[in-house]
């Protein structure tokens, strides 16, 4: 006989190649035989896939240079997150330390 647990594992991985960091949900699925074996099966979108590691491709550049970190590190750093839409534009005027020459 085997048992069956799942359990949704939100991942978070950071391209660095252009630091965009997101998150990739997964359901896992550990599976117990009548021998005491444990297996886990990685799942997206209801498809086996490999277990998340170094190297993910970036949604945003392409690049194959993601870096993971450990489950739930986002919600603890919520400033890595980045905004979802495009950030306005700073309306403070740039002011130069450099003094004007005096003529």
């Amino acid at each position: 006989m085997t048992s069956l647990e799942e359990e949704l594992r939100n991942v978070p991985f950071e391209c660095r190649r252009c630091w965009h960091v997101w998150e990739e949900e997964y359901l896992v699925r550990h599976v117990h035989d009548r021998h005491g074996n444990e297996s886990l099966i990685w799942l997206r979108a209801g498809q086996p896939v490999p277990p998340p590691a170094p190297g993910a491709i970036c949604p945003r550049c392409g690049g194959q240079q993601a870096t993971t970190f450990p489950e739930g590190y986002l919600s603890r750093h919520p400033e890595l997150i980045p905004p979802p839409g495009p950030v306005a534009p700073d309306a403070t005027p740039l002011l130069s330390p450099v003094q004007r020459p005096i003529y």
